[in-house]
């Protein structure tokens, strides 16, 4: 066990992101037995672990690629004062989490100004998938790379980025996901609803849900009787239930983490966004048809896509476990068929069960994630300052 104060400096720029920092601080508390103190801009989760946030981080919304011009200003002025606070507190490390067009950018003003102060990066950059040469720049200022999937670390080292290890997914050990997998165990297919799943985002929704209307219309007409539960978040029920106003055939819609689980674990099939959402169902065992339109900006930006896929549980299996349907190809009638293929004991989801246990031996770690990463940051810490616990 380590001794002494500790001052971390840590900006996390997003909800997911507090959680896996507020988590390997706390698991922190445990392996280091001196005092820490918290500096820079997170949310309710380090805020219960003593950070005091410069400002509400909720400001970092502005990200959205749609988004970022308009708010360039507001933008600039709070990776500036980020930075000044962080150059001013002097910590013994900076922890970046996820939200990279933020939070790298504060990294690389603060290396330049503390050229000796270690940097970890929790939750590696998509470099995997587009402008690939950001892997390399990062070495510039980033020590260390802590990964949430379990093939980021090689794709880091052929990009010859920071050193890079895995510490294991935050869905692996959560007691919700785990407690589905759960009651879904031995489960047969046949008498459960089709889950809708849009997304989050209001673009999200308005371009993908008049699809999945169109699926469901498909799926009563073919089969007569089915249900279907849309699980959404509170500010965004309002505009769920106005798109879905005009339907047919009705979702029952249904608001919140405990009900969103509750719909997993009953469900046949799912359709969804491309996302995290995905990922959560494969390691949930829900069998699920990815889809998703995006906008013209990224139109315009698909040419340097370089990954083969936008479906992670496919990442990790490294083969297409997850059928996804892209922009012009997304079609409320083939999600439809999928539905039908899923919701029943075909080869489709024999395959899609046997690629699924595959994706969750692939995310296994040894230790839970903040401890591991824990560990990691004060082995990176005693490595860039010899002799300091």
């Amino acid at each position: 066990m380590s001794e002494g104060p500790l001052k971390i400096a840590v900006i996390a720029g997003e909800v997911s992101g507090d959680l896996l920092g507020a988590d390997l601080i706390a698991e922190l508390r445990k392996i280091h037995s001196g005092p820490i103190e918290l500096v820079g801009v997170g949310g309710e989760g380090l805020q219960a672990e003593g950070l005091k946030s410069l400002f509400d981080f909720s400001e970092l919304s502005i990200m959205g690629i749609t988004q970022v011009l308009g708010k360039l200003p507001k933008l600039w002025s709070l990776i500036r004062q980020a930075t000044a606070a962080i150059i001013a507190a002097k910590p013994d490390i900076l922890l970046i989490i996820d939200s990279p067009d933020f939070t790298h950018r504060v990294a690389k003003r603060v290396r330049t100004a503390l050229p000796d102060l270690p940097v970890v990066d929790y939750v590696c950059p998509s470099v995997w998938a587009w402008k690939e040469y950001r892997a390399q720049r990062m070495l510039a200022y980033v020590d260390h790379v802590l990964a949430v999937l379990p093939f980021e670390p090689e794709a880091m080292q052929r990009l010859n980025g920071p050193q890079t290890t895995y510490v294991g997914h935050r869905l692996v050990a959560d007691p919700a996901l785990l407690e589905t997998r759960r009651l879904r165990a031995g489960r047969q297919p046949g008498n459960g609803p089709i889950l809708l799943l849009p997304g989050s985002r209001s673009s999200e929704i308005k371009k993908l849900l008049p699809y999945f209307g169109v699926a469901t219309s498909e799926l009563v007409a073919r089969n007569s009787a089915k249900r279907f539960i849309l699980p959404t978040v509170s500010h965004k029920e309002a505009l769920v239930r106005e798109i879905t106003a005009g339907w047919t055939v009705k979702p029952e819609i249904v608001v919140g983490a405990e009900a969103k689980w509750r719909a997993f674990a009953e469900a046949d099939a799912a359709m969804a966004a491309s996302g995290t959402v995905i990922l959560e169902l494969a390691l949930a065992n829900v069998p699920v048809v990815s889809a998703y339109k995006v906008d013209w900006i990224m139109r315009m930006l698909t040419s340097g896509i370089k990954t083969w896929t936008g479906a992670l549980p496919n990442l990790i299996a490294d083969y297409a476990v997850v059928p996804e349907y892209l922009n012009d190809i997304v079609r409320g009638a083939s999600l439809a068929r999928w539905m039908e293929r899923l919701s029943a004991e075909t080869y489709q989801l024999k395959a899609m069960k046997e690629g699924y246990d595959l994706i969750w031996q692939r995310m296994q770690t040894e230790k839970p994630p903040g401890e591991y990463a824990a560990q990691i940051l004060l082995d990176v810490l005693a490595n860039k300052k010899p002799g300091r616990f």
